[in-house]
């Protein structure tokens, strides 16, 4: 049986599209002992497109770029770029850049070095490498810092120069494996949106491995959530997130209620409400609802069948948690200017919104 391939999207857009190269992993399969680290791993990125890896620890995301990057060698199957077969190219002839997590900078080098070493080893002309490096440092605006060594920089400066050295060679494929992890909160977010911001322009196609949703979702034309080796859903980060294709998909990314229903056929009974159902949902008989915070809608009511048990203020937005009185908890997002008008103890009835979810079998 040939692996399920996900189709890829028809016309990607930015100002850099159209420059990137396809990338298709085709069966790709590796074990270490009695580990199954990728397990017929297929995935399609179309050119200039940004795909981001997400999933947890173990899942095969940081093996499945490492097999692409060409740092480890799958078992079986076969890695394309542009159309042309790589898998027995070794890393050095792939044409690829790579940032990592750790920023990786030569210490003993200036930002303006560490970005040109990859041109010196390529041999470009210096008047063409003194050209790209200011185009890089432009790009990632470090131009001002051009002559400062590494421990002269924060983390976030350092992990700029390593992308501004990574896109300086005009890779095929910009490989980022865990880039932001090791930055702080508020350093990351800019930073990600900056990368996205780059790609955008540059053009180039691009694999991301994070273990941060967030992450994935804010810069990735699609994600890709996998599990065991393989991918359980690819697709644009709203689709992933408002129509998962699995329970495990809906429980990993973003915060899921599961609460008991019933199913019958297209719409699923859950608190006396109809609920649509989305596809490979289950259809008939007791199931569990998997239904967002955000689609719970709470109301204030001496007579209502949930208790409050508390109600958090986040900032933009709000938490209420309730016991239903058939002893099921339901978290609600509510609207940060009505968090403070509840309180434990509060009696309040609990409607969802219309919005599709998915039901699984009641054991499950």
């Amino acid at each position: 049986m040939s692996p399920t391939r996900t189709p890829v999207p028809d016309q990607m857009t930015g100002t850099g599209r159209g420059r990137g190269v396809a990338v298709t992993l085709s069966d790709l399969r590796r074990s270490y002992g009695p580990i199954r680290a990728l397990d017929g791993l297929t995935l399609d990125i179309a050119p200039g497109e940004f795909v981001a890896l997400l999933g947890p620890s173990g899942c095969g995301k940081t093996t499945a770029l490492r097999v692409l990057a060409g740092l480890d060698d799958a078992d079986s199957g076969r890695v394309e770029v542009g159309g042309k077969d790589i898998t027995s190219v070794p890393t050095s002839a792939r044409d690829m850049g790579m940032v990592f997590q750790a920023y990786s900078l030569f210490p003993h080098m200036t930002a303006r070095q560490n970005v040109e070493f990859g041109l010196q080893l390529r041999r470009i002309p210096s008047a063409r490498r003194r050209e790209r490096v200011a185009e890089m440092l432009d790009l990632v605006e470090l131009s001002d810092h051009a002559d400062r060594y590494a421990h002269q920089m924060s983390g976030g400066q350092q992990q700029r120069v390593a992308l501004a050295r990574a896109l300086a060679i005009e890779p095929q494929v910009l490989l980022l494996d865990e880039p932001l992890s090791a930055l702080d909160a508020k350093v990351r977010v800019q930073l990600r949106d900056e990368i996205r911001r780059i790609q955008l322009e540059v053009g180039t196609t691009t694999l991301f491995v994070t273990h941060d949703q967030e992450e994935a979702l804010a810069v990735a034309d699609r994600v890709g959530v996998m599990r065991a080796g393989n991918l359980e859903q690819l697709a644009s980060p709203h689709d992933l997130y408002a129509r998962p294709a699995t329970a495990f998909v809906a429980d990993f990314v973003g915060l899921t209620n599961r609460l008991h229903a019933i199913a019958e056929g297209d719409h699923a009974i859950l608190l006396g409400t109809s609920v649509p159902l989305l596809p490979g949902s289950t259809q008939h008989g007791p199931a569990l609802l998997l239904i967002r915070p955000e689609s719970i809608e709470v109301t204030a009511d001496p007579t209502g069948r949930a208790t409050v048990i508390t109600a958090s203020f986040l900032g933009s937005t709000g938490r209420l948690h309730a016991v239903t009185d058939s002893g099921e908890t339901v978290v609600a997002q509510i609207d940060n200017d009505t968090v403070a008008t509840f309180y434990p103890g509060d009696k309040v009835t609990l409607v969802p919104r219309p919005n599709p979810a998915l039901a699984v079998a009641a054991s499950e």
